[in-house]
């Protein structure tokens, strides 16, 4: 039987409708505003969505457009490893959660997992700056 990843469970409360953050967070043009490891911009080639991080590029495959305000998106890095990553918002009154689930991949150091997850409350947060500002 494979062996559970230890995870963290990341989130961050807006004051703005879940469809509004929805629509934003998903268009992979607006990545680069508020995800970090894609400040350095995103491009479409080729039917495919390439960005290139610290890493070298990646490529970045968003899950299709849905109802219930699903972002899960894929990276596949240099090397070929394909990385999930599960993030969605949800509706919270008037305003909503984002959740990000960062999971800690094998053979990765507390102090490195403790970073990405840090990384990805940072990223959260400019998210809603961006959008409550």
């Amino acid at each position: 039987m494979a062996e559970s990843l230890e995870a963290s469970v990341v989130s961050e409360m807006l004051d703005v409708p879940a469809d509004v953050v929805y629509t934003f967070a998903r268009c992979m043009e607006n990545l680069p505003l508020w995800a970090s490891g894609l400040a350095n911009g995103i491009i479409h080639r080729d039917e495919e969505w390439f960005a290139n991080s610290a890493m070298g590029e990646v490529k970045v495959a968003m899950a299709p457009d849905n109802p219930f305000g699903v972002l899960d998106h894929e990276v596949t890095l240099p090397n070929g490893t394909k990385v999930h990553n599960a993030f969605r918002v949800t509706p919270s009154g008037d305003g909503s959660v984002l959740t990000f689930v960062v999971l800690r991949p094998t053979g990765v150091s507390q102090e490195g997992f403790d970073a990405d997850v840090a990384h990805v409350r940072r990223d959260l947060v400019a998210l809603k700056r961006l959008l409550e500002g």
